[in-house]
């Protein structure tokens, strides 16, 4: 046992030099040459490792261009159903705050160029979720069916840039007539129709007025200024004559 790593050790020392210079002059390290000289009884089939070209499968990459261009289906797949079932896509979500209050706001985006947040909102984390004005299944999901009203950011845990596309988003629809107006009632049970007011009673009939009598009765009581007399008989003296 001594003798043979005596004899492991004497080959070591004899390749390491020679592995050193193809090192230097490869960088890369010969494998098939360290177990021959290792092991020279042994066919080595060692190869050097190559990386691996990342490749989409081709469903999941027709998948991702149908949802692209028709965002509506992805509510209607069983992909949609399996992750959400009936709920809508923010009834899970938990948002990650330090204390027992949340914050009065969502953070401004969950993704800032190449970098993802930890805990992404409701429609950043899920890349088929697409904020389109077409899709109303889902714009449904952020407002109330009582009032009508866009659910908050802070309810719903979606980011303020997604908020906004949202409200973009739902008032194209409601241009667009995909989307119903909520008209608040007004009660109008204690306004008077009746015709028996000054507005809208009969007029009526104009005094009679005699030849030589003004047609205000103060307009013969006013006596003008003599001093302004004056000043307008001094301006338009060349035309009164």
């Amino acid at each position: 046992m001594a003798a043979s790593i005596r004899g492991i050790g004497r080959i070591l020392c004899r390749v390491t030099p020679l592995l050193l210079q193809n090192i230097r002059q490869n960088k890369s390290l010969p494998v098939r040459l360290w177990t021959r000289a290792v092991f020279p009884g042994v066919q080595s089939s060692l190869a050097l490792c190559t990386a691996a070209s990342p490749e989409i499968p081709s469903d999941a990459g027709e998948a991702l261009a149908r949802y692209k261009d028709r965002p509506w289906d992805y509510l209607e797949s069983e992909e949609y159903i399996a992750l959400y079932g009936t709920s809508p896509v923010w009834s899970d979500y938990r948002r990650n705050h330090k204390g027992g209050i949340p914050p009065q706001k969502t953070r401004k985006t969950c993704i800032r160029g190449d970098k993802i947040c930890g805990n992404p909102c409701p429609i950043c984390r899920d890349s088929n979720v697409i904020i389109n004005y077409q899709n109303v299944k889902l714009l449904q999901q952020f407002i109330s069916p009582n009032t009508g009203i866009v659910y908050d950011s802070t309810r719903t845990g979606v980011c303020q840039k997604q908020q906004k596309q949202l409200n973009q988003a739902i008032g194209t629809a409601r241009d667009h007539g995909l989307l119903p107006f909520q008209v608040p009632h007004v009660d109008f049970s204690g306004e008077d129709y009746s015709n028996c007011h000054d507005a809208v009673g009969s007029t009526p009939p104009p005094p009679t007025i005699t030849s030589g009598d003004p047609w205000y009765r103060w307009y013969h009581t006013i006596q003008p200024d003599e001093t302004e007399v004056a000043k307008v008989k001094k301006t338009y003296k060349a035309y009164l004559k």
